[in-house]
């Protein structure tokens, strides 16, 4: 009978580990999430690991390949374990991450700066709460934003992190 199993893999080689084990015929599972991220100036979704360093893998161990093949696969450093055995994760454990994978990877991002001219607020940083107009970028990780300042209003280089880019 084909269980879940949590296995543990070298640092930056799950999708290497996950690509050797489904030639040996075992499904996995390597729950990945989109994160919004500011990448050369530009907002973007990035895809990372929900669990870094882990892979679920479905298979049978006595009618498919053993512990001691899929602990040897490369990538994989070894079962998450209680005890001397492998434990074996709940189905449905795995396909609730399955389905929030799903939902989350299903939402879609602006990928691009604002236009020059667009009212942006300030969401944190000295100038936290102050409604701005975008005017350039400066660089990858700043923008020159317009703040009025008592009777006129002043170019400021703010952090895009601190930017509320919806």
């Amino acid at each position: 009978m084909k269980r879940w199993y949590l296995l543990y893999c070298k640092r930056g080689e799950q999708v290497r580990a996950k690509q050797h084990l489904e030639n040996q015929g075992v499904e996995c599972f390597y729950p990945t999430v989109g994160v919004e991220k500011i990448l050369r100036g530009k907002r973007q979704k990035v895809e990372e690991p929900l669990f870094p360093c882990y892979v679920f893998a479905y298979f049978d161990y006595e009618q498919g390949p053993n512990f001691t093949s899929v602990r040897s696969t490369r990538g994989v450093v070894d079962f998450v374990r209680f005890g001397a055995q492998p434990k074996e994760v709940q189905g449905d454990l795995v396909f609730e991450l399955m389905q929030l994978e799903k939902c989350c990877n299903d939402n879609t991002v602006s990928e691009c700066m604002p236009k020059p001219g667009d009212q942006i607020r300030v969401k944190s940083g000295q100038f936290a709460g102050i409604d701005a107009i975008f005017q350039e970028q400066d660089g990858e990780k700043r923008s020159i934003m317009l703040v009025q300042m008592i009777t006129k209003r002043v170019p400021v280089s703010i952090d895009n992190s601190d930017l509320d880019l919806k």
